[in-house]
């Protein structure tokens, strides 16, 4: 079974220095609907105005993971790490028993597009942790990418959760598969492009939501990027 989620039927907000998209329930968004989907309970696609960002905040028993598509984000937070993530970029925070940190777009001239991510852990009270990763310009073009995974193999993320997060980019035409194991779950979202998903038509910003299917099949029908979490 497939259930397509819309991009533009997604939460938003502009509120000037950031444009927002929500796919699941989050802050004042609340849809009945779309709260999660299994251990994804985040999904955001933000777009951060030049000299512009979040300053220092807390969570809690999150696994969170940023991608940065355009531009670039700079990270602090309470555990002493600085860092500035650019395209091919990703990040995972841990915030278990506590974190606070801040994320600014450290151009004054150029916005900031990223996907944030939130998990929930496999247990709570995790000492919190960072990791940052840098995808060579030709890994997962043409192919999946792992990158997430509890056990962090094939230089992945890790993250606590029995989750595995791929990236793949793909160019006209070409296709891309991902077989699924009994009793797993898959969320498929568009970052870029469109593609064809056994009989769906997909954009950017569109998900998909996957369940009781052995195999997904994906076609670009434009230059496409896609991020797939396959999941308990």
């Amino acid at each position: 079974m497939i259930r397509i989620r819309r991009g533009g039927d997604r939460g938003h907000a502009d509120h000037g220095w950031l444009d927002t998209w929500h796919t699941f329930s989050f802050g004042d968004y609340h849809d009945s609907a779309h709260t999660n989907f299994r251990a994804l309970r985040v999904m955001n696609e933000d777009r951060v105005q030049p000299g512009q960002g979040f300053g220092m905040h807390g969570h809690r028993n999150m696994e969170i993971v940023t991608y940065v598509l355009e531009g670039a984000l700079e990270h602090r937070d309470s555990l002493g790490n600085g860092s500035i993530l650019k395209p091919g970029e990703l990040q995972r925070m841990t915030a278990g028993t506590g974190i606070r940190h801040s994320e600014f777009n450290p151009s004054a001239t150029d916005p900031t597009h990223l996907y944030q991510i939130w998990l929930d852990p496999d247990r709570e009270g995790l000492p919190p942790g960072y990791e940052q990763r840098t995808l060579p310009p030709d890994e997962g073009r043409g192919h999946w990418r792992l990158v997430a995974s509890p056990d962090g193999r094939d230089d992945s993320l890790t993250i606590h959760q029995n989750a595995r997060i791929w990236l793949v980019t793909l160019d006209r035409s070409q296709a891309a598969e991902h077989e699924l194991a009994p009793n797993r779950h898959a969320w498929l979202q568009v970052l870029r492009g469109e593609v064809a998903l056994q009989g769906f038509s997909l954009v950017a910003g569109d998900g998909a939501a996957v369940s009781d299917e052995s195999q997904l099949k994906l076609q670009a029908t434009s230059p496409a990027e896609i991020m797939l979490f396959d999941l308990a």
